[in-house]
């Protein structure tokens, strides 16, 4: 049976590259077009929405992903307590967002698993199994691409130099990881 909590095996340490699954994170898909959308989020979450193409923005708390011209991922930069609600910035958006119809809130909390990939070998992991060319990539802090790594779709985010965040449907999170330990140990 599929574990909610713990999709991946534990931290995996190779010569130059560091891949870690990172839990629990809240992670949250919101969907709206209108002007009054991106307002009602800022308001609420205290972070602008990225609207330039395949990048984000980051607060204290939250990072916002660009994904489409009218959708985006924002997930918790720490880990959420498990002892306290997590839900409360899902029920704020749908109370200022969902119930005045000017967007769509969806916790997909469960449904993605982020992975922390760290080292000098991170791009070429990646450059491994995906079509995705990634030397602009690399380069640009914040930049945010969709591609296929193994054939499975996965969200790509440039968190720092030499650290990249991962995001990839739970279903294919132990096949990837896998994937990923067997592409490492080859570096």
């Amino acid at each position: 049976m599929l574990n909610y909590h713990q999709a991946l095996p534990e931290k995996k340490l190779f010569q130059d590259l560091q891949i870690e699954e990172i839990k629990p994170i809240m992670k949250l898909i919101i969907r709206g077009k209108k002007r009054e959308f991106i307002s009602a989020v800022g308001k609420s979450l205290n972070i602008l929405l990225p609207t330039e193409a395949n990048t984000s923005t980051q607060s204290d708390k939250l990072t916002a992903l660009w994904l489409s011209p009218d959708e985006w991922m924002i997930f918790s930069n720490e880990p959420v307590d498990e002892t306290t609600n997590s839900y409360d910035i899902e029920k704020l958006l749908n109370d200022r967002i969902s119930k005045l119809n000017l967007g769509a809130i969806t916790d997909v909390t469960d449904q993605f698993v982020m992975i922390k990939l760290r080292g000098n070998k991170i791009f070429d992991l990646l450059e491994k199994g995906s079509p995705y060319n990634f030397n602009n990539f690399k380069n640009k802090k914040g930049a945010v691409t969709q591609t296929i790594l193994t054939k499975i779709d996965i969200i790509v985010q440039n968190h720092d130099k030499n650290a990249v965040n991962l995001f990839v449907r739970r279903s294919f999170s132990q096949h990837l990881f896998s994937w990923m330990n067997d592409a490492a140990s080859r570096l």
